[in-house]
């Protein structure tokens, strides 16, 4: 009986749809063409279906072209951050809450970028970034981007769907992307408390900018640091050194 009775609620709510949609002369969906005393019960729970919707489809179709992945670094202590030896004693969660060891990129040459979405630097940084990883991606090379709102608040972007679909929308298929950090500061992430440890910029360790780069080897190690000016694709004669 329930069931039969939500059928005939989805019959009648798509009907009322049908009929605003078709009486409106703009394109906002006929929001505001809908008349509340003609289907006071239904239309109002069926537009917010059709957002759900779109965040759905936006995650299945960037899943048929990339592996993007949202994260956020996992808390270790000052102490411990300084003792490691490679980038494989952090871990990262995924948007659901799942552990994850960086130990899995063990082996692979890693690039690991603060990125933001409303930079001067974001559309060339995006652009080479790609190239990059279509470049060198089969032969080793893994690009780790950590979105990073602390440089002018350029990342204004929510972690998960609304992270996934502004890179789909900006054609940036740059590798693995994570949860939004702290690069710099008392709550920066410890990853970025230990990159900075190991390979100090020319004024100080502070990350100066967005889309600062670290290069890391096969062994978990930095080796190299670039500034946030520097081209991308300047970086490919040391990345060809490491593969």
């Amino acid at each position: 009986m329930y069931i039969r009775h939500m059928q005939s609620v989805s019959r009648q709510a798509f009907r009322c749809f049908q009929l605003s949609t078709t009486r409106t002369t703009n394109r906002n969906f006929g929001i505001a063409a809908i008349s509340v005393n003609k289907c006071p019960r239904y239309c109002a729970v069926l537009l917010p279906l059709f957002a759900v919707v779109g965040n759905v489809e936006c995650s299945a179709d960037l899943a048929t072209k990339s592996h993007y992945s949202t994260a956020a670094a996992v808390d270790m202590s000052d102490g411990d951050y300084k003792n490691a030896a490679s980038i494989y004693e952090f871990n990262v969660k995924d948007t659901h809450g799942n552990d994850v060891s960086l130990e899995k990129y063990k082996g692979q040459v890693i690039l690991i970028v603060n990125i933001a979405s409303k930079c001067g630097l974001t559309k060339n940084n995006y652009k080479k970034l790609t190239d990059l990883k279509e470049k060198y991606g089969e032969r080793g090379l893994t690009i780790l981007n950590f979105p990073c709102n602390q440089f002018g608040s350029q990342m204004p972007e929510a972690d998960g769907e609304a992270m996934v679909c502004h890179l789909r929308d900006s054609k940036a298929d740059i590798g693995e992307v994570f949860a939004k950090i702290d690069v710099n500061g008392d709550n920066a992430a410890p990853l970025y408390k230990y990159l900075k440890a190991k390979q100090s910029g020319t004024l100080g360790s502070g990350i100066k900018w967005n889309f600062t780069k670290f290069l890391v080897n096969r062994e978990g190690v930095p080796i190299n640091r670039y500034a946030p000016t520097t081209d991308p694709m300047d970086i490919a004669k040391d990345i060809e050194k490491l593969l």
